[in-house]
Parts: C-alpha cells; structure tokens; sequence
C-alpha cells in the first residue's frame, strides 16, 4: 500500500469523528452559546468539550448523548 493510500485509509476511518465534530460545532454556534455554557449545561467542564471540538476526544456514546440533549439534538446512529 502505497503512503498515499495510508492516509487516505487514515482520513476514512477519523471522517465520521470529524463529521460529528463539526456538526457539534455548527449547532453550538448556531445556539450563539460557548463552550462553557454548553459544558455547564451538560455538567461537565469546559476542556472536555474543547477536547472534543478539537477532535483530541474519543468520546463515548453517553458523552455524545449529553452533547446533543445540551444542544436540543438528538442522536441517531447507523451502521450500513
């Protein structure tokens, strides 16, 4: 496998990560709200939530759930 093929493997297999990540961000955003606020709105502290924007975070399927409800989301998952 050539290394170009490596880091497009690599990029397919973060792509969902990223794809939530920025989805949580845009909805943040959109709500005009910090990431404080949205931290203390899921009861958890700030770095957690920059972590996780950041994309240094692997979440848990909870964590991901106390995002949303934070967020007025939903979650929905799909394996295909």
């Amino acid at each position: 496998m050539s290394r170009s093929n490596v880091e497009i493997s690599e990029y397919e297999r973060l792509k969902p990560r990223y794809d939530l990540v920025s989805k949580i961000k845009n909805a943040r955003k959109e709500l005009n709200i910090t990431q404080e606020e949205l931290a203390l709105r899921i009861g958890t502290k700030k770095s957690n939530i920059s972590r996780l924007e950041s994309g240094s975070y692997n979440p848990t399927i909870n964590f991901i759930s106390k995002v949303a409800k934070g967020l007025g989301k939903e979650i929905h998952i799909e394996l295909k």
